[in-house]
């Protein structure tokens, strides 16, 4: 059985009750996520302009989503490239530049940076398609760029359905969440938790529903939800979302690591590893050893490349086990003999973190049990606001 068509015009503020519904249809087939539910966003697309924003992960089932729609004679104008752009092979924070996909012949343009012609663009179809994989981390760039086309079918008139997908760290909210706009950037976009807990679909909600666009504009929204899913529900992905993020461990990882990336710590990038071991060039930090070099769309840190680094080894975890911490971070930090430069981009260590009062709480000596209540207050309204968006069962 599907779930019923989820329409979001303004706040949904009867989210709760959708929720309800969608856990009274589920059965025992498994997980479809939006984008294999044709029957149900097909006939809405019939007659229409369409555009799309995707990449790599927009998949239905082994096909792109682009090759599908095509294939349905869905009129298809373009497609928009997020970070890593349209086919997921581009170094992180490059510039994706406006192209076209090679095997589709399909105009691409990119919403990750400045794009002048974005509104002209949007303006050209009646319809926006939302289909990207998410990993439950504020500071993960795709959930800034629906943001940015939330903003484009707002001003525009332009109607946008979210085929949504499983959030793979979606059994947790946790971490500080961001208040003050002097830390708003690509990798901290939003006033949510670190570890969010929500779907793509139900954070669109939330945009529309706190009035997050300019001027409190309302998009023209539609969710497609995922079948057979709730917050609680493991979900290893079918299609890596980024080439630093090769497996369901470093996924699972990324949201306890990536605040090393405001250090000079490796996490792994440019090895077989990324976001699955730590390292410096000192043996101060661990016995396990690793040398960064180059893989494709996946450079090291430019300080670590070459360089023999001494740490941990974090690939035999086992993945579903991991949830945010900051063990890691307060015990590099504990070791390292350099404690004055070991922020070594405090400003962007600040962005990822959405304060920089995690940055002060570690050079202070805090414990993670003591960090943590400093933030419980913030995080317990921000889990009270996430409540009415929810779509699907929660984990509590």
């Amino acid at each position: 059985m599907l779930f019923p068509l989820i329409a979001v015009l303004a706040c949904g503020g009867n989210a709760q009750q959708r929720a309800e519904d969608v856990a009274d249809t589920t059965d025992d087939a498994g997980i479809r996520t939006g984008a294999e539910q044709l029957n149900r966003y097909l006939p809405l697309l019939a007659g229409k302009k369409v555009g799309m924003m995707g990449n790599q992960t927009s998949v239905v089932g082994d096909r792109h989503l682009v090759d599908v729609l095509l294939e349905e004679k869905v009129d298809l104008r373009f497609a928009f490239a997020p970070e890593h752009g349209f086919r997921g092979n581009i170094e992180r924070g490059e510039k994706v530049s406006n192209d076209v996909d090679e095997e589709t012949g399909l105009p691409l343009y990119s919403l990750y940076g400045k794009n002048e012609k974005a509104d002209s663009i949007v303006a050209s179809v009646d319809v926006m398609l939302f289909d990207l994989q998410d990993v439950g981390a504020r500071f993960y760039t795709y959930i800034t760029s629906m943001h940015r086309v939330m903003q484009l079918c707002a001003k525009n008139g332009t109607k946008l359905i979210v085929l949504d997908r499983p959030n793979p760290n979606g059994d947790q909210v946790d971490g500080p969440v961001r208040k003050d706009d002097k830390f708003k950037s690509n990798v901290s976009y939003h006033k949510i938790a670190m570890i969010h807990g929500l779907t793509v679909g139900e954070l669109a909600m939330m945009i529309n529903g706190e009035g997050w666009l300019d001027g409190g504009a309302q998009c023209d929204l539609e969710v497609i939800t995922v079948q057979n899913y709730d917050h609680s529900t493991p979900y290893e992905l079918p299609v890596i979302p980024s080439p630093s993020l090769p497996n369901q461990l470093s996924v699972r990882l990324y949201m306890s690591l990536c605040l090393f990336e405001g250090t000079d710590i490796s996490v792994g990038r440019g090895t077989d590893w990324p976001f699955q071991v730590l390292g410096y060039p000192d043996p101060v930090f661990g016995d396990f050893t690793f040398t960064p070099g180059t893989r494709t769309g996946m450079a090291a840190h430019v300080e670590q490349q070459g360089n023999e680094c001494y740490g941990l080894d974090l690939r035999g975890l086992e993945p579903q086990e991991q949830a945010f911490t900051l063990k890691y971070l307060i015990d590099f930090y504990k070791k390292a003999p350099f404690k004055d430069k070991f922020f070594s981009r405090p400003e962007f260590f600040d962005k990822l973190a959405g304060t920089d009062e995690l940055r002060k709480q570690i050079i202070a000596g805090q414990s993670e049990a003591d960090i943590r209540e400093s933030w419980a207050a913030d995080l317990a309204a921000y889990k009270a606001m996430r409540k009415p968006y929810l779509l699907y069962p929660d984990f509590e």
